[in-house]
């Protein structure tokens, strides 16, 4: 008897990820999976897709994400990512995780069992991200540890408190065991680190990073034995700079992934779906790129059931119209075509705590002779330079520099409404006047603020105090636009549509207090700024930070 199968498609070139080359063949798809990949076979189909002219590849997945820098909750995020080709992601929950704790990844757990789009956790190593950080919880093994028992979660996210490693931090170790006691593997993080750094991540069970900003620290990370993750997000922009470390011998080491990406440019760009293009424009062969984002992330997050359109895979998979500029037609997940949005609403979400009371006199930043470390944005990174800089002064206080476009930059407190406020400066945000403050704020998520005047930026801060977390622009006069972001002060409770708008129109408001619009994103940059493990000067709610000694430093250097 003639077996019967849902589905068959036909006419096209499909992607075999094992060879790297596209075959004119056939799928035969039944129950949600491949079950063969050859041009003739003698099944009889419910349904025959001619898809002459088209290609197929692989569902694409995204092999590191913060979905929470998406702004969006995740059943939203899933209705985006599902049109650019995206089928799965790796996220790591440490946003909402630094806010709410175990209460904030579970929320993002439940929501994004409301989406197609599959979704695996691995479980924030680093909350707080280091030890001094005043985020909103703490979590140690103990508290990961039952997380475990839940499908989604499949490993230990990003470690990025490399000297706990070094010191062969008791609790730091017991959460990489944990994930391999489970059968799981733990993400790396290596920003900054060197040859011999790489090795005792590597020793300690770390197998992948995502930080390579050049070839040579890319290839440093293979030599290392480690999966490296591509990056091209809203702000880490180093596809282009890293895909030259690429061969035919090595790409088997290589993923791609998004990091921290907004809704408006995931909407506009794509996601996994642009870092392909980049890799096409960048001289990778189309069949290497496409299986780069998909079997190689696969092998490397060790998801055994997807990433290759071969028998008793998943029917994931991605039709496109056009393979080198990666025109996505139509997108199938688990043998269905999404062809429809689904109607789902984010759940909601109560843990939100915007505590603070900063007033003008928290914004005063004494100065003795005018020299002063001052933190040097550098536009599409988040690594940023330590400026020594001569600045204004005037009756003993830092005067704001237009000419040299050096700003005064807050971070306000505001998970258990201490009252810490740390003060420092900041060049490159061109803000001719006003301010812009959000609750957005790596990875602790305290109110990070950057104006022309203090008022401004109290009147900034105040206004995201008033919705409960967001972003906001303020001009010397009034609150000019706002985005609030009601979940955790991170992420949205509206539709993905709404955000996009709301976003475009602060970054509108932004341009309009400059003399001419940013060549880079002013939020998500400011966000980082207050990141202690990434190079080099950063501010965080007890001052300025200096990523090279590892310790706090004061602004004035004439001290």
């Amino acid at each position: 008897m003639t077996k019967t199968v849902d589905m068959v498609i036909t006419g096209a070139q499909v992607l075999n990820v094992l060879t790297r080359e596209f075959e004119a063949t056939s799928l035969w798809i039944d129950q949600g999976h491949i079950i063969s990949n050859l041009k003739d076979e003698p099944y009889q189909a419910r349904e025959q897709v001619d898809a002459t002219g088209k290609w197929l590849v692989p569902g694409m997945i995204d092999a590191h994400v913060h979905m929470e820098s998406a702004m969006v909750a995740p059943s939203e995020l899933g209705k985006v990512l599902l049109q650019h080709g995206v089928t799965a992601i790796a996220t790591d929950p440490h946003e909402l995780a630094n806010v709410a704790g175990v209460a904030g990844i579970q929320y993002l757990i439940d929501d994004a069992r409301q989406t197609p789009l599959d979704v695996f956790f691995m479980l924030p190593s680093s909350v707080p991200c280091v030890p001094f950080d005043d985020n909103g919880a703490t979590l140690h093994a103990a508290d990961l540890r039952p997380l475990y028992a839940q499908p989604e979660v499949r490993g230990l996210a990003e470690v990025m408190d490399y000297g706990a490693v070094e010191r062969g931090d008791a609790d730091t170790l017991a959460k990489i065991r944990d994930a391999n006691a489970h059968g799981y593997h733990a993400d790396g993080h290596a920003a900054g680190l060197n040859a011999h750094q790489l090795n005792v991540m590597r020793n300690a069970g770390l197998d992948t990073d995502h930080e390579c900003t050049t070839v040579s620290e890319a290839l440093a990370r293979v030599k290392a034995g480690m999966f490296v993750f591509l990056r091209e997000g809203t702000v880490e922009r180093d596809v282009q700079r890293t895909i030259g470390a690429v061969t035919e011998a090595n790409a088997s080491r290589f993923a791609f992934c998004t990091d921290d990406k907004t809704i408006a440019d995931l909407m506009t760009e794509g996601s996994i779906d642009y870092n392909v293009k980049l890799a096409i424009a960048s001289g990778i062969r189309p069949a290497l790129a496409y299986t780069m984002a998909s079997y190689h992330a696969a092998n490397a997050h060790r998801l055994t059931d997807r990433g290759s359109l071969t028998p008793g895979k998943l029917a994931d998979l991605v039709v496109l119209d056009d393979v080198n500029q990666v025109k996505v037609s139509r997108t199938m997940k688990n043998g269905m075509w999404i062809d429809e949005e689904a109607t789902t609403k984010p759940l909601a979400f109560t843990a939100t705590r915007i505590q603070q009371h900063a007033t003008l006199t928290d914004l005063a930043l004494p100065l003795t002779t005018g020299k002063a470390n001052v933190i040097g944005v550098q536009p599409n990174h988040i690594e940023t330079d330590h400026l020594i800089k001569q600045v204004p002064v005037v009756a003993g206080q830092f005067a704001t520099d237009l000419d040299q476009d050096i700003l005064k930059m807050v971070v306000v407190e505001r998970h258990r409404n201490t009252g810490r406020v740390g003060v420092g400066l900041v060049h490159g945000f061109q803000l001719k006047h006003g301010a812009v403050a959000g609750s957005v704020a790596h990875d602790a998520h305290n109110i990070v603020a950057v104006g022309t005047s203090d008022l401004a930026i109290l009147r900034a801060i105040a206004q995201i105090t008033h919705t409960n977390g967001g972003i906001a622009v303020s001009d010397d006069q009034q609150v000019t636009a706002t985005l609030p972001l009601a979940i955790g002060g991170l992420l949205s409770a509206a539709s993905y549509e709404t955000v996009a708008q709301q976003l475009a129109a602060i970054k509108a408001a932004y341009n309009q207090l400059c003399d001419q619009p940013l060549a880079f994103d002013p939020f998500i940059t400011l966000s980082f700024l207050t990141l202690p493990v990434i190079p080099t000067l950063k501010l965080t709610d007890r001052g300025l930070f200096d990523y090279d000694s590892f310790g706090l430093i004061p602004v004035d250097c004439g001290r």
